[in-house]
């Protein structure tokens, strides 16, 4: 481990706090009766920043605080819907905004471990306002994750299971490639790696793919980041008295920087059990993903500079680059944009300014003029 990458961990863990149907009712209700999955944010982990809290095991229950009541996301997404993918032996939850003209760019969104699509709902209205609706937004619900079910053991979360569920889900909603929108790609961290390796599939059975955006995960400091997580797992909380303390949390140690966007996101990644200690517990489990870890980001740098779309890398920080990564930068093989004042959870933190990235990202690839080179292109 660098001594930079060492002092960055120690100067972060001194400073951290001890066609399809619209929303209905019942939706609603789930959301708000389900909470989410973070953990704190190493630099360039992929794996979000070490949101610790120390915990009193004899404390009371604590009340629920009001400024956290929970948000649906019914006014962000047009629809959502849960999609069934036979293939896989799965029934995905899509939320889903089209873009109005039936020849538009439809942003394809997969969320980071432990997450849910929700996660970019703040975004995804700010691409539907920004575009006027030209550009449609897409975020799904990964197996384990979310309200995806499953009718089969769906445990493995190994990087070439969540590719295969994220092509054949697309061929479920998009089946024929001719027809289908173009897609923008988006992943973050977990869903970098997803969306990077399903790239080529997608090319290759004939679908338009205008570009590929990652969001702060770098594989070199995902791997060197591997041996400490579960060391920080150990300072989560193991659950919560109720959905607005798991928010809280998610707000008071800077997991989440925005609380308007946790308050519509974490009630999915969270879920009900009276018979715990903590009745509101983590829907999955980071701990439980661990044996996933290594194969999510080895080798997602150069499959990242190798994939045949323009490529954007958009991280919270400039010390999260890798060597392979920054030699790729200096020889133009990728754009990428810093966000400033947001953590690993980008999309969440600061969703207009991410938004203004994806679009002008997506003007300048899908526009592109005859003769110039989309970003990335060699």
């Amino acid at each position: 481990m660098s001594d930079l990458f060492r002092s960055a961990i120690s100067s972060r863990l001194a400073k951290l706090p001890p066609d399809i149907p619209g929303y209905h009712n019942e939706d609603e209700e789930d959301e708000e009766a389900e909470t989410a999955d973070s953990i704190g944010a190493l630099p360039g982990s992929g794996m979000g920043p070490p949101a610790m809290q120390v915990l009193n095991r004899q404390r009371t229950k604590k009340k629920p605080n009001p400024e956290f009541i929970p948000i649906s996301a019914s006014g962000y997404f047009k629809e959502a819907v849960q999609i069934a993918v036979p293939s896989r032996n799965l029934d995905v939850r899509v939320h889903y905004t089209p873009p109005k003209y039936s020849d538009g760019t439809v942003m394809v969104c997969h969320h980071g471990a432990g997450y849910s699509g929700l996660s970019f709902t703040c975004f995804a209205k700010e691409v539907t306002d920004q575009t006027d609706g030209e550009c449609g937004v897409l975020a799904l619900d990964a197996r384990r994750h979310g309200k995806t079910t499953s009718t089969a053991d769906d445990s493995d979360l190994s990087i070439n299971v969540l590719v295969e569920d994220f092509y054949a889900l697309l061929q479920a909603i998009f089946p024929d490639p001719g027809a289908a929108p173009t897609l923008l790609l988006v992943g973050h961290s977990m869903g970098g790696s997803v969306v990077v390796q399903a790239c080529p599939k997608l090319l290759e059975h004939k679908y338009k793919i205008t570009g590929v955006a990652v969001l702060d995960v770098v594989e070199g400091s995902a791997i060197e980041a591997l041996p400490h997580m579960h060391s920080l797992l150990n300072a989560r909380p193991e659950g919560f008295d109720s959905v607005e303390e798991a928010i809280e949390w998610h707000v008071t140690t800077n997991t989440i920087r925005n609380p308007m966007s946790a308050r519509i996101s974490i009630p999915a990644i969270i879920k009900h059990d009276e018979t715990a200690v903590h009745p509101y517990q983590w829907r999955t489990p980071l701990r439980s993903t661990a044996p996933y870890w290594q194969s999510w980001f080895l080798g997602l740098s150069n499959k990242f500079l190798s994939a045949r779309t323009a490529r954007l890398l958009v991280l919270a920080g400039t010390d999260r680059l890798d060597k392979e990564l920054m030699i790729g930068q200096m020889q133009g093989k990728f754009q990428l944009v810093v966000v400033p004042g947001t953590g690993h959870m980008i999309q969440e933190d600061d969703p207009t300014r991410l938004a203004e990235i994806l679009v002008e990202f997506w003007r300048r690839n899908e526009r592109v003029v005859v003769g110039i080179k989309k970003v990335g292109d060699l």
